[in-house]
Order: C-alpha cells, then sequence, then structure tokens
C-alpha cells in the first residue's frame, strides 16, 4: 500500500473532508489525487467502527486518507495513533504529545504526521500544550525552533497552525513558514481558510521556500446541508495551485 502523499509537483497537496464515499471519489478525481481526505475519528463510537469506515475510503482513494482527530479535539489522541497503526494511511492529523507514540505505532516511517501547534499572539513562539491533559493547564510557549527540533525528534513532518483564523496570525505564519521552510519541516495551515484567502495563505509559505505544504479547507468548501465537500471548489483550489507553484 502507497503510503506516500502525491504531493504536486513534490510540494503542494490538498486536506479536505470527505462526505460520503463518493463524495471521497469525486474530491480525489477532481484534485487529480493531490489530496488526503479526513475522516475524522469522532465521527465514530469506536475503533472497529472507524477502521473498517478507512478500510472503504482507502480502496476508492489509493488510501489518501488523513486521519483525522475531529475540531483538534485533544480527547482524540489515542484513538487517531490505533486507527492509525490499523489501517497505515498517508497522513495522520496529531496533537502535539501524541506524535511519538503515532510514529511509534506506525512501524514506518513514510506516513506523514502533523504536530497541532496553535498561534500565541507572540511572534517567534507557539503553543505546544495541545494534548489531552496539556491543553487543559497554561499555555506552554515555545519558540518556532524548538518546537521544530521537538517534532523532528518525535519523528513528526510538519506542524499543524490551528486554529489560524485565516490570516488573522499574518505575522507569526509568516515567521513560522521562514523557519520550517529553514529547518526542513512541512506546514499545515489550518482554521478560517476560504477560497478567497487561500491563494494568500498559500503565497506565504511558498515565498518562503517551506517544501511540503498541506493546506487544510473544511466548512468553506462544504456543503451546509449534505455535509458533502463542495467538488467545483476543489478545481478551483487546484487551479490556484497550479498557478502558483
Amino acid at each position: 500500500m502507497n503510503n506516500n502523499i502525491n504531493w504536486y509537483k513534490d510540494q503542494v497537496a490538498l486536506n479536505v473532508l470527505a462526505g460520503s464515499l463518493e463524495n471521497a471519489k469525486k474530491v480525489y478525481d477532481a484534485c487529480e489525487g493531490h489530496v488526503v481526505l479526513g475522516v475524522l475519528t469522532k465521527d465514530y463510537k469506536d475503533n472497529s467502527s472507524c477502521v473498517s469506515a478507512m478500510k472503504q475510503y482507502q480502496q476508492l482513494t489509493e488510501n489518501a486518507i488523513s486521519v483525522g482527530l475531529g475540531q483538534g479535539d485533544p480527547n482524540q489522541s489515542l484513538m487517531v495513533s490505533q486507527v492509525a497503526h490499523e489501517i497505515q494511511p498517508q497522513h495522520v492529523c496529531q496533537v502535539f504529545t501524541g506524535v511519538a507514540y503515532t510514529r511509534a505505532t506506525l512501524g514506518q516511517k513514510d506516513t506523514y504526521i502533523d504536530a497541532l501547534v496553535s498561534p500565541t499572539g507572540k511572534v517567534g513562539y507557539v503553543n505546544i500544550a495541545t494534548g489531552p491533559l496539556s491543553s487543559k493547564e497554561m499555555v506552554a510557549e515555545v519558540p518556532v525552533t524548538t518546537a521544530i527540533a521537538l517534532v523532528k525528534d518525535m519523528g513528526g513532518n510538519s506542524f499543524k497552525y490551528y486554529p489560524m483564523g485565516g490570516l488573522k496570525h499574518r505575522a507569526e505564519y509568516e515567521y513560522i513558514c521562514k523557519e520550517c521552510a529553514s529547518h526542513d519541516l512541512g506546514i499545515e495551515p489550518s482554521g478560517g481558510i476560504t477560497l478567497e484567502n487561500f491563494e494568500e495563505i498559500l503565497q506565504i509559505a511558498l515565498n518562503a521556500g517551506v517544501k511540503k505544504i498541506l493546506p487544510h479547507l473544511y466548512a468553506s468548501i462544504m456543503n451546509k446541508k449534505t455535509g458533502e465537500t463542495n467538488i467545483e471548489d476543489i478545481r478551483k483550489l487546484l487551479e490556484i495551485i497550479k498557478k502558483n507553484v
């Protein structure tokens, strides 16, 4: 099974939700495979039902699956690791403190694992207290470069920078992108990204020279009535990627 993300020009892909198996297949085709489809563990009552569902998504999308938490919920950290072990996906969304356990549980180095860090309001720092217990304590403001080193020590591949609020934390995001580029870590901007601000958010990371960029777009491109991702929006996003990369 292929555990490697199909990056566009080896640099950019999308992380979007799949509302159904049919929707997943349409999204995958519309994005020409340059996508991982988020299936959220929080939507399932137990591991077995989640694994069963994800295996169906795997078959339709050549394993372009992202095992997700669900709105960054730290309480899903253990389930994410356990499910990822079973299905061996291309991508895993994980809280900062869950990265090392997830890598060890996977038993291989190919699956791409992000580490959730949050804005602090201070350029040069991120909050790494995103785990089940640490998220209940005081914010842990850590220098970006130290956080990058910690992620790499744990076997992670990128920052999931969430919640961004679109460009609300622009200066912080620009700094993070520069450091990720310098220290060979990927960036996954997430939270408040829309068709309107996507290009600018992508361009900031490209200009900084980040080697792997995986923007997360969820609610903004979803049909609120059906819960499915809009296929036409996926085509527009791919056009923007092709124009800029």
